[in-house]
């Protein structure tokens, strides 16, 4: 199983200048409101994509009064006219592209969209062109100190699918149902968590020189900033 893995979009994250901020909480807003709809429920005790929406907000350091007005929105209805749409598409060097938008405009995200693939070399695909090779599972990157072992036997323990140990640390997968749980469990045994959240990874992972990372991974960048997009997942490994 391959793909992006996370690490390079969180050293930009922790980068970003503060003016950022107001983006990414915009886009934290859009995943809990998606997270509501999709689950039925703006109980995060019965609703698991919400407690993980909310828990990322937390995480990033969007003030709770933030997260607590975003639920009464939701839930009196005052969340807006919006959706989610699932774009698929190819970047180049035959990497494999799926976006995630929550929009109030379909046209203008789509044209937005349209355009980065365009422009750096790549173009949208038809329904089904590229998901077929993503599986959604919960992902949880811990940093590297000197209990990684142990961090990866609570994991497997806690019932984790899969961990894997890269030079930042771990990666450990789950089920997503499964992803707040087992992060509680690895917080209590003093693991520092770098990012938890529900990705879709690639089975058909494209491996890349040196030499085209920049372009690919430019592209990733791009479809991340953009104000609809709230999640990028590529076939690129990166």
């Amino acid at each position: 199983m391959s793909g992006h893995s996370k690490w390079a979009q969180i050293k930009r994250s922790k980068g970003a200048a503060d003016q950022k901020k107001g983006l990414l909480f915009s886009k934290l807003t859009k995943k809990i409101n998606i997270a509501i709809k999709e689950g039925g429920s703006g109980d995060p005790n019965t609703n698991y994509k919400l407690k993980t929406a909310i828990e990322t907000a937390k995480d990033a350091g969007m003030p709770n009064e933030n997260i607590e007005r975003t639920l009464k929105n939701a839930a009196s209805g005052q969340a807006g006219q919006i959706q989610e749409i699932l774009y698929e598409g190819y970047g180049p060097f035959g990497t494999a592209f799926l976006v995630e938008a929550v929009t109030d405009n379909p046209n203008r995200t789509t044209n937005n969209i349209k355009h980065l693939f365009s422009k750096a070399g790549g173009n949208l695909g038809s329904r089904g062109s590229v998901s077929w090779q993503f599986e959604t599972k919960g992902q949880i990157l811990v940093e590297r100190d000197n209990n990684l072992s142990n961090f990866e036997l609570i994991a497997i323990d806690a019932g984790a699918e899969d961990v894997r140990e890269s030079k930042e640390g771990l990666e450990v997968y789950t089920k997503p149902e499964n992803l707040s749980e087992i992060k509680q469990k690895l917080i209590g045994a003093g693991a520092k968590i770098a990012q938890a959240e529900i990705i879709k990874e690639s089975n058909q992972g494209v491996d890349l020189t040196e030499e085209q990372k920049p372009k690919v991974d430019a592209l990733f960048a791009e479809l991340e900033n953009d104000e609809d997009v709230i999640s990028v997942h590529t076939s690129a490994n990166l």
